[in-house]
């Protein structure tokens, strides 16, 4: 049995990996949000735990045990959720994390479309590249995802770059970044200490298509 804890379980991507997790029976899903009521089914393969990844105690209890954690978290304090994740790891003694970040936070995305999104969400950065920075300075067995835009598309179509390449592209499914995260579940080794940007192969541009 392979013990699976997603944090931020209401966000769009995980709910694409709790959903296709759903059917695997040697699969153990830990949701962790902070309002079950917008979480709507819960698998059978799954429990819920409300909370924060700010309460240490809660976040301690609740990665015990786990084979890899997957942390969907956002917010403009994301850098301290990301050390209190690391730490309640560390002392449960459980290496693997798969960490959702942004794109842009190296300065990694050339050309017109990085200005673009440096102009958008350049301040925004901070925290997720602070958050970045005390992930790859840890222990843990790490990969760091860093999707382009985000959409809705139902299709699994995506090319990825390592930490010192420049970025491609500008779009991403969100079924797709579920895909590259069920495959690390399913293969813990697969991508272990990558930062990893995650893109629809040519989808270059000087900004998103729907922007």
């Amino acid at each position: 049995m392979k013990h699976v804890l997603i944090l931020g379980a209401n966000g769009q991507i995980a709910r694409w990996v709790i959903d296709a997790l759903a059917a695997d029976r040697n699969v153990s899903q830990t949701l962790l949000l902070r309002n079950p009521k917008k979480l709507g089914d819960t698998p059978s393969n799954a429990k819920v735990v409300i909370g924060n990844v700010l309460d240490k105690t809660l976040l301690l209890n609740t990665v015990q045990g786990q084979d890899i954690v997957y942390a969907n978290l956002t917010g403009e304090d994301l850098d301290a959720q990301a050390k209190s994740v690391i730490d309640a790891m560390q002392a449960a003694g459980v290496k693997r994390l798969v960490f959702m970040l942004s794109l842009g936070i190296y300065d990694e995305v050339p050309g017109k479309f990085g200005d673009w999104n440096n102009a958008i969400i350049g301040e925004d950065l901070k925290p997720f590249r602070r958050a970045a920075d005390a992930i790859e300075a840890s222990d843990l067995q790490y990969t760091i995802l860093r999707p382009a835009w985000l959409t809705d598309d139902d299709e699994i179509d995506y090319e990825l770059t390592s930490r010192d390449e420049p970025f491609k592209g500008t779009v991403v499914s969100r079924k797709s970044v579920g895909d590259l995260i069920l495959r690390i579940i399913a293969t813990p080794e697969l991508h272990a200490g990558e930062s990893l940007g995650v893109s629809k192969p040519n989808s270059d541009g000087d900004k998103p298509y729907f922007m």
